[in-house]
């Protein structure tokens, strides 16, 4: 700015001495002079205007500074008058008096804790009693349901085992609304004299066979790590779910044998998943708890099957291990308030947020898939769907399919 003033006057001059010399006849010398002249005395001037202008300024800067240091020495003057104050202040009275109150507060809010809690308690068993026990619940107790009697004596299972007629299909599970195959049930069958195939509710369950039935679901496992195995020579991903009962999980070697199977396929298979019914896992004792804990450990994880409600502790699921759990599809469509509270649109969001998927069993038509998919449901299956087949053994993975 002072460089454009300065120009200026410059210039000024130089116009002033251009017109004394030719409009007043002055000599070069005479109008140099006058040019001279006049830029110094401007000069001048506005140099004793800037100094002005500088030493306002500084002036402004002092006295706002004044005022600054003043509030500050009064800021400090009414801290110290504070510390003055504390200084005299007996706290140890005070402190005594805040730690008496702060016991007997402490004990209050125990007490009134302890009377909701109570409270909470004996709400949760009306609401039990009104709506039937609650499902799912690691702790809870509960007398399984009369289970149909097999057509197949238990001595013509008993000859089947022992001459290798038991074998296995799969039944897929589909992902929706793709469709995909998410993964495969393995369910037993028995290959009968005449050749026909027999269905695992034809000779399954075995009252006074629990052995027969852990002996099955023994074998199962072992095909599951064998086709596992296959699937991973085949780089492909396959998920598995093996039929698992209270006969296993009560008998400590048949648990053993398992729990030593998965250890020793750890590494090279991946986490195979269990098929329990809900009644199983409600009624499993504290021994059979332990198991299951002991195979989570070494890489099981469960499906709770035929579940009958869904007002359960999701997140306490998770943690036991539990992935999956299937209701009955024509059951929840049309009575979606046995199974649970809040609206079933949100029922699956609920669930997955705990990381455990809902599966929809026995989709008997579209109808219901598509009621199913306007309530959330991700995973389906059924003899709409795909019924269950042998499995094709130069086929696994992705392309593993039950056949006709």
């Amino acid at each position: 700015m002072q460089a454009l003033v300065y120009t200026f006057i410059a210039l000024a001059a130089c116009a002033l001495a251009a017109t004394a010399y030719f409009g007043l006849a002055f000599s070069p010398v005479e109008a140099l002079m006058l040019a001279m002249l006049a830029g110094g005395l401007a000069v001048i001037y506005m140099e004793r205007q800037l100094r002005r202008r500088s030493e306002a300024r500084l002036e402004r800067a002092v006295e706002e500074l004044s005022r600054l240091l003043a509030t500050d020495a009064q800021a400090g003057q009414v801290l110290s008058q504070r510390i003055n104050a504390l200084t005299d202040v007996d706290a140890g009275k005070r402190l005594s008096g805040l730690e008496a109150d702060i016991s007997v507060l402490g004990t209050v809010v125990r007490q009134v804790a302890e009377a909701v809690s109570d409270l909470e308690q004996a709400q949760e068993e009306e609401r039990e009693a009104q709506k039937g026990p609650m499902v799912l619940s690691a702790t809870a107790r509960a007398v399984p349901e009369a289970l149909p009697e097999p057509d197949i004596d238990l001595s013509i299972v008993e000859d089947a085992l022992s001459e290798g007629r038991i074998l296995f299909h799969i039944e897929p599970i589909f992902t929706l609304p793709q469709r995909r195959v998410h993964g495969y049930d393995l369910t037993p069958r028995m290959r009968m004299d005449g050749g026909d195939i027999a269905a695992a509710s034809e000779f399954m369950p075995v009252r006074g066979g629990e052995s027969v039935i852990r002996r099955i679901e023994i074998m199962a496992a072992e095909e599951a790590v064998t086709l596992l195995h296959r699937a991973r020579a085949n780089k492909s991903t396959l998920t598995l779910y093996v039929p698992l009962s209270r006969a296993t999980l009560g008998d400590v070697p048949a648990v053993n044998q398992i729990s030593a199977l998965l250890e020793a396929n750890r590494g090279t298979v991946p986490v195979i998943n269990f098929a329990i019914s809900e009644d199983d896992w409600r009624a499993c004792t504290s021994a059979e708890r332990q198991a299951l804990a002991a195979m989570m450990r070494r890489g099981a994880a469960y499906s709770i099957v035929n579940a009958r409600s869904l007002r359960s502790d999701f997140s306490e699921l998770s943690a036991l291990g539990v992935r999956s759990v299937r209701v009955d599809a024509t059951r929840f469509v049309e009575q979606p308030g046995a199974f649970t509270d809040i609206h079933t649109s949100d029922i699956a969001s609920f669930v997955e947020r705990s990381g455990i998927d809902l599966m929809a069993m026995g989709i008997r038509s579209e109808d219901q898939i598509i009621s199913l998919l306007e309530d959330g449901f991700g995973y389906a299956q059924g003899y709409y769907m795909a019924s269950a087949g042998p499995i094709r053994p130069d086929l696994v993975g992705d392309r593993l399919a039950p056949v006709a």
